[in-house]
């Protein structure tokens, strides 16, 4: 079983590191010091389980799971904090320890991972797929949004994103004058954005309020919306009470 390791602290992954050298069937793929790291390693190494810190700076534990998608390997999330193991279940992680790890605890996190191992690649990939609507703290909105372009990763603010926009099967984020694509569901998306803040005013597009310059009438039942950088986007009706339910 090939294991990559991931945190950001170096003597984490060292204790993790000399607890795995006692199994005689694991093999250290390699270590990650951060999420980016964590990303190209695991598709790169073919590592068949990652124990997983959930806090690193830049990128979390969960944010890794979402860029890697159905690619992800199986996953033991590790991390000094208990209020993320509810978190950490419902995206069908293998195990959650948390540090110190306790050597019995890994032992016992380990032989999960060899069970789940033996189930069919399609069950462990349609699991991995479902951690996108997880990849946020309990109870929070989502603060930043990590995007994935080939061989490059963008982490934008929330509150930096103009807008979003709907495009066949992927998404296009607007910020700061800058376009980046994203392959998932505007419908998806918008469950995480602050809803006082994101306002589906139409059915492709999503848009930050704080942007709104002027909105003007455009034909029978349609607005066009000016942005202060001078872009423009339509709203329908929908889109229009929408959008007076949260300015009013």
């Amino acid at each position: 079983m090939r294991i990559l390791i991931v945190d950001d602290e170096a003597l984490a992954r060292s204790y993790l590191a000399e607890q795995l050298a006692a199994a005689q069937d694991v093999e250290i793929a390699g270590q990650a010091g951060n999420g980016f790291e964590a990303v190209r390693m695991a598709e790169e190494l073919a590592c068949d389980l990652m124990l997983l810190d959930v806090q690193m700076p830049k990128l979390s534990g969960f944010e890794v799971m979402e860029l890697l998608g159905a690619r992800a390997p199986a996953v033991i999330f590790v991390t000094a904090h208990d209020e993320f193991a509810v978190q950490a279940f419902q995206i069908h992680a293998v195990d959650y320890l948390l540090k110190p790890v306790e050597p019995a605890r890994l032992s016992q996190a380990l032989q999960r991972a060899r069970d789940r191992l033996g189930d069919p690649a399609a069950e462990r990939a349609a699991l991995n797929a479902q951690v996108a609507v997880a990849a946020r703290p309990p109870g929070q909105w989502l603060q930043r949004i990590a995007i994935r372009e080939g061989s490059r990763v963008h982490v934008l603010a929330a509150h930096a994103v103009d807008f979003i926009e709907a495009q066949d099967d992927y998404l296009v984020i607007a910020a700061g004058g800058k376009q980046y694509r994203k392959q998932q569901t505007l419908a998806q998306l918008e469950t995480q954005l602050d809803p006082s803040r994101f306002v589906r005013i139409h059915r492709s597009f999503l848009l930050n309020v704080e942007r709104i310059a002027r909105i003007e009438p455009y034909a029978k039942d349609s607005w066009q919306v000016f942005l202060s950088d001078g872009s423009h986007l339509p709203m329908s009706r929908s889109g229009y009470q929408r959008l007076r339910t949260v300015l009013d």
